[in-house]
This record gives C-alpha cells, sequence and structure tokens, in this order.
C-alpha cells in the first residue's frame, strides 16, 4: 500500500489516506473496454472492470467472464456499417433465392445449387455463432445460447427448411449488431461524460508557456488554462478569479466562479479568462481518476435480480435443450401418425423461442442505463445492487451539517467573560482551532484570521463529539461544545442549551472563560428536498452532534419531524439500529467519512460533497458529486424507475416466450414467430433499457 498525499499551494500536506494506488491506466482501461467484444454479454459486455469484490450489506459479486451466455461477436473498433455488413450480405443472397423460389423460378435453383446458396447466405451470420458454440462448449459451457441457435437452424437445414434457418440466423445476427450498438452507447455515454481530460497542458516554466503531456506534470507546476480549454490536474486557482463549467463532475451546466485559493479539478473547463493553476495532485491521483475507477467498477456489483436471472439461464437452458428432444420424440409413443421431420420442426421452433437472449441481455443493460443516467446528473453508484436497494428505502436519515446546510458557519457573536484577556484567550481558540478540519474550525479562522504560529499548544487531542483540548505553558485549555465541558467538570454559569444557535464554550485553567456562536445556513433546495422524499413515500429523520435547540429548529424549518441533536458517533448508530429493527430499510446522507459506522450499518450509505474528500469516495456507496440534497430524492427515483423497467423487460420476454412456446409445441407456431419471440423481443426489451438514459429526473 502507498500513501497518497495532497497539497495545497504552498506545498503543504493536506491529507494522507492509505489506500489502493489508482491504476495508472485506468481512463485507458476504460477506453480499451469500449471496444472489447462488446456485443451483449450479460457481464462481459457490460462489467468494465473485469470483477471487483463487493463484500458490504452481503451483495455478492461475482468475477464471471467466462461464466455467462454472451454475445460476444469481434465488434473492437468496428463502426455500424462493419457490423451490418454480414447481415447485409446475407440479407441480398437470402431474398435474391426467395425470389428464384417463389417469384422468378429457375431450372437450374434446385437440389445441390439450392443448398449451396442457402448455405452462402448463412455463413456470412451463421459461422461466428458456430464458432462461439463450439468455444463455449471447449470451454465446459455447453448449453449456452449459440448452442441454441446452432442445433436450431442446423436443424432447419437438416429438415429442408433452408430460407428458414437462414432467416432465423440473419435476424439474430441483426439484434446482436443493435445489442452490441445498444452497450456501446451506453458506455460511450459516460465516457464522454466523464474522462474529459485533454493529454496535454500548458505548463509556465520561468514564466514561459510550454507544452507538456499532462501524465508527466510534477506537483506544485503552474498551468495556465485558456478560455475554453479543460483542466486536466487537480490544484488551486492562483488567479485571482475564475468561472468554470462544471457539468462534467456535477451534472449541472451552471458556471461555477472560483476566487484565489479555491480548488479546481480535473474535467473542469475554463470560461472566459485565462487562468492559473498549480498543480497539487499527480494526473492518476485526480478525482476524475477516482470516479472514472468508481464508475468502470460499478457494473461489478451486481443486483440480485442480475444474480437470479444469470443464475436462471444457466439452469434453463439444457432444461430447454431436454424439452425441445421430448417434444421431437416423445409424440412417437403416443401419437398415431408420427412424423419425425414435423416434430422435429416443432422441436426447432421450441428452441429459437426459448434462447433466453431478452433477459441475459437487457436486465444488466437496464442496470447500466441506470448507473449511467445518475452519473449523467452527477450521482455515481457504486453497483446496480445499491439501485436496487434505493428503489425500495423507506427511510432517508441525513446529517445536518453539509447536508442539508451549508456546512459554513458564521462567528455571531463573542462572549468572554470580564476576568478573562479576551484578546489572550481567542488567539488560544484560533491556535488549536488550526489542528481542526472541522466547519467550525473553519468560521473560527475566518473570523480572527491567521492564528499567532508563536503560541505554542501541547498534547493537543480531538474528542469525537466534543471538541479539542490541549495545554498552553501548563494550563489545560478546552474548545468545544457543552459536553466537552461536562466531561471535565467544567462549571459555567450562563444556560447555554438555551442558546438556539451553535455555541463553542472555551474553558482555561479550569474555569470558564467565556463561548462564542456561530450559525449555519439552510442550503437552498433542502426543503424541497424533504418534499420530494415526502411524495416518494420516504420517511426523513435529521441526527447530529450539533446541539439539539440548533437541530430542532433547522429540523421545523425544512418539515422534519424526526431530528436528534447532541449525539456522539455510537448515538447515530443507535438511532438507525432503532429504524432496522422495524424491518425498514434506511439510506443514510453525510460525509461518509466521521460517519463512517452509521454508513456501514445502513443499507445504502451516501456522500454529500464527492467533490471535496478522496475518502467519501471510497467509503460511501452513492457519491454525490455537487452538495445538494435534492440528488437525494433523484437517485431514489433513479433507481425506482430502473427496476421498472427491468421488470417491465423481465415480463416482456416471459409472457411472449411463454405464448409462443405453447404455440410452437402445438404446431401453431412457425419459424417467423419464433423469431419474433427471441429477436424481437431482445431489441424491445433493449431499447426499452436504454431509455432511462434520456429521462429527464
Amino acid at each position: 500500500m502507498k500513501h497518497q498525499h495532497t497539497y495545497d499551494k504552498h506545498g503543504k500536506q493536506l491529507c494522507c489516506t492509505e489506500e489502493k494506488k489508482i491504476n495508472a491506466l485506468a481512463d485507458q482501461r476504460l477506453r480499451a473496454t469500449l471496444g472489447d467484444k462488446a456485443c451483449c454479454a450479460a457481464d462481459s459486455a457490460l462489467d468494465l472492470s473485469g470483477g471487483r469484490q463487493a463484500e458490504k450489506h452481503g451483495h455478492q459479486t461475482v468475477d464471471e467472464h467466462n461464466a455467462d451466455d454472451g454475445h460476444v461477436h469481434d465488434a473492437e473498433g468496428k463502426s455500424a456499417f462493419q457490423l451490418f455488413l454480414p447481415a447485409g450480405i446475407s440479407f441480398v443472397i437470402l431474398m435474391a433465392g426467395l425470389m428464384m423460389d417463389y417469384l422468378l423460378s429457375q431450372p437450374w435453383f434446385t437440389d445441390w445449387v439450392r443448398i449451396l446458396w442457402y448455405t452462402a447466405a448463412y455463413l456470412p451470420v451463421g459461422w461466428p455463432v458456430l464458432r462461439e458454440a463450439l468455444e463455449s462448449i471447449m470451454n465446459r459451457d455447453i448449453f449456452s445460447e449459440f448452442l441454441l441457435m446452432s442445433i436450431a437452424t442446423t436443424g432447419a437445414f437438416a429438415i429442408g427448411e433452408f430460407p428458414e434457418g437462414v432467416a432465423v440466423m440473419l435476424f439474430y445476427s441483426v439484434g446482436e449488431v443493435f445489442q452490441t450498438l445498444a452497450v456501446q452507447r451506453a458506455k460511450g455515454n459516460i465516457a464522454k461524460l466523464l474522462d474529459q481530460r485533454p493529454d496535454e497542458v500548458t505548463v509556465l516554466v520561468e514564466g514561459r508557456p510550454q507544452t507538456v503531456k499532462a501524465a508527466e506534470v510534477p506537483l506544485r507546476s503552474v498551468l495556465q488554462l485558456k478560455p475554453g480549454e479543460k483542466l486536466a490536474l487537480d490544484g488551486v486557482l492562483i488567479s485571482e478569479t475564475a468561472s468554470f463549467n462544471t457539468s462534467a463532475l456535477t451534472g449541472e451546466s451552471k458556471p461555477d466562479t472560483k476566487q484565489k485559493g479555491d480548488t479546481v479539478l480535473a474535467g473542469m473547463i475554463n470560461l472566459n479568462t485565462v487562468a492559473q493553476i498549480e498543480v497539487n495532485t499527480e494526473f492518476f491521483d485526480s478525482k476524475l481518476s477516482k470516479i472514472l475507477q468508481l464508475v468502470q467498477n460499478a457494473t461489478a456489483q451486481k443486483a440480485p435480480t442480475e444474480l437470479f436471472i444469470r443464475k436462471f439461464a444457466r439452469l434453463y437452458t439444457p432444461i430447454v435443450v431436454l424439452l425441445a428432444a421430448a417434444i421431437c420424440l416423445l409424440p412417437y409413443f403416443f401419437v398415431d401418425q408420427y412424423i419425425f421431420q414435423d416434430w422435429l420442426y416443432r422441436a426447432l421452433i421450441f428452441l429459437v423461442i426459448s434462447c433466453p437472449c431478452a433477459l441475459v441481455i437487457s436486465i444488466p443493460l437496464g442496470y447500466f442505463g441506470g448507473i449511467g443516467a445518475a452519473s449523467k446528473n452527477g450521482i455515481l453508484f457504486k453497483g446496480s445492487n445499491y439501485l436496487d436497494a434505493l428503489a425500495v428505502v423507506k427511510n432517508v436519515v441525513v446529517d445536518k451539517t453539509g447536508t442539508m446546510t451549508e456546512g459554513v458557519f458564521k462567528v455571531q457573536t463573542v462572549n468572554i467573560k470580564p476576568d478573562f484577556d479576551k484578546d489572550f484567550i481567542l488567539k488560544l481558540m484560533n491556535v488549536i482551532e488550526n489542528s481542526s478540519t472541522h466547519p467550525v474550525a473553519t468560521a473560527i479562522h475566518d473570523y480572527l484570521g491567521e492564528p499567532d504560529h508563536t503560541m505554542i499548544i501541547d498534547h493537543i487531542e480531538e474528542i469525537a463529539g466534543h471538541g479539542l483540548t490541549g495545554t498552553y505553558k501548563g494550563n489545560k485549555l478546552l474548545v468545544g461544545n457543552v459536553k466537552l465541558l461536562d466531561k471535565f467538570n467544567i462549571k459555567y454559569d450562563v444556560n447555554l442549551n438555551k442558546i438556539v444557535e451553535t455555541v463553542i464554550a472555551i474553558a482555561y485553567e479550569e474555569k470558564f472563560a467565556g463561548y462564542i456562536t456561530i450559525a449555519d445556513r439552510i442550503k437552498e433546495d433542502a426543503l424541497d428536498t424533504v418534499k420530494k422524499l415526502k411524495k416518494l413515500g420516504v420517511t426523513t429523520t435529521m441526527l447530529s452532534g450539533d446541539k439539539s435547540t440548533v437541530v430542532k429548529a433547522v429540523a421545523a424549518e425544512l418539515g422534519i419531524e424526526n431530528a436528534f441533536g447532541d449525539l456522539l458517533p455510537e448515538d447515530k448508530v443507535n438511532k438507525v439500529e432503532e429504524i432496522k429493527a422495524r424491518n425498514e430499510s434506511v439510506a443514510f446522507v453525510g460525509d461518509g467519512v466521521n460517519d463512517a459506522p452509521v454508513v456501514a450499518l445502513s443499507d445504502v450509505g451516501m456522500a454529500m460533497g464527492g467533490l471535496g474528500s478522496d475518502a467519501t469516495i471510497e467509503t460511501a456507496d452513492v457519491v454525490i458529486q455537487d452538495d445538494k440534497p435534492s440528488k437525494i430524492p433523484m437517485a431514489i427515483t433513479i433507481g425506482k424507475q430502473t427496476k421498472k423497467i427491468v421488470w417491465q423487460n423481465i415480463a416482456l420476454a416471459f409472457g411472449v416466450k411463454a405464448i409462443v412456446l405453447i404455440l410452437g409445441a402445438g404446431g401453431l407456431a412457425t419459424m417467423w414467430e419464433a423469431v419474433f419471440a427471441d429477436v424481437g423481443v431482445a431489441l424491445l426489451a433493449i431499447f426499452n433499457a436504454v431509455r432511462i438514459q434520456n429521462m429527464k429526473f
């Protein structure tokens, strides 16, 4: 394991998270995957990652590249014309044969000439399937979809139904191409959305611009970004101000104006003035690389429906082969005038109809479409299992600060007792808060300015849910909430619990020295978020370590009935356990780091502010790339729509196939109806699956 470091514009190390270093070829892997035999395998065409273990919440992930039925005709680097070319050749030869059979009869078009003609029509579309069937058998995957199609079409040739044999394989091939294009379109949308970094950047070396490869830019280099150019690496803006289009990261097209010292990220587009950015993260460690890796891994975690269909298909296919054999042979013992050719034809129809293509392909593609639609709106799912989980979630538990409020505190009042030196106490407070990254510390620094670094505070310790402790020249210093004072038995003569704003109390030399109040602002879309969640039938609960009066006031303004403050991390766990004890599903929304125990306990952990925290992306199941709580109901809606489409496809496939199977077994359906039941239903299911990417949420 290697440590990854992030630096500010002065070269100071900001964070160090021990994690697996991102594969240096992460973005190249995605590009390569777009061409990897991408027709329409249940996994091999849809898994961008090649397999990733998912242990959380008991969801199973299986690396089954070779275990799935897959339509893996070579599609790498081919255009739509090249993909359709074999089917086009087959179609022309077939049409010519049908004309000579029925419209323009030719005396020479008989016997072996006719057989060779239709064989020529069959091979462009049939040979790839026959080859895949043989390869599957060699890989011990005997009862594959390819075997079904091979038996059905070669059987049709055996009984002299040449045009029908060609037609079945032709339409199957056309269906394959449409499915290939659907998968490539889904992948391409996400690739286009995310991998927008230029390969080369302009670096200022001694004030002179030089063009270098983005992957070779060292830390603390200064980039020059012209209007309209995309940023290739994460960094800090050193120009006074600049506006950026952040849609590649957040799904929002609204310009985001940054000030000097603000963080800017790879994928952002400079809008108006020439900007200078100091690089603080390596190319392959950028937020965009992490997001790209996350989407690559997303389809590795399967939804229960996908896992069930996959297992079902493995059992279903051999059963179908046995039933087809029974349809062909058993009537010999029960029918007076048994004609082998007629019953073989019925068995072949049965095989074509029973091909599980629509199920095996459209269901994973439906989930992939949901993941793509979410990514397009700035919501990243780590697996299709979380789409399913959010679709049925009954409770959303939200943290207050940074989720429903801006998380940007401002100092409101300063109240230091007269028997203390106000300036001295505030300086001590500013110095000790410099050791914390909490939003409260930021508010204090914004109000008091740069800390006095000549004042050295020793033995600084942060007590979760309480505050900070330390010693200055041997005297104990406490800065935190009321619980911190109570923990150290500090007496105070002010009823701090009745103050509505957040209170930061100070104690020095084991005496209460006073307090300051700070206040946060509710996010613009927070109220609308709660209303939308209610419409979805979801109960919202607010949990916070902030004082109860503040939490209750925010909850009342937002219309949240269940709100609890003064909570330690373990208290939040207990509240979530109370909900789960009622056998109700829970999604927790927070920063994904400080609330890690609650995230682990919840059915779905959602992280706000994914742009600001590497650890958030690692911890949460769903990452909302901007700070907008309105993305919470949007994510739930996408989950519901995805599940709806998946079940529509299941019902369509089973319904149509069941009807035509019965008709085929009874001799009332021909190969043409069988083609519709297989390829036609598969295409309808595919088109239904990809439409979620065009929905507006």
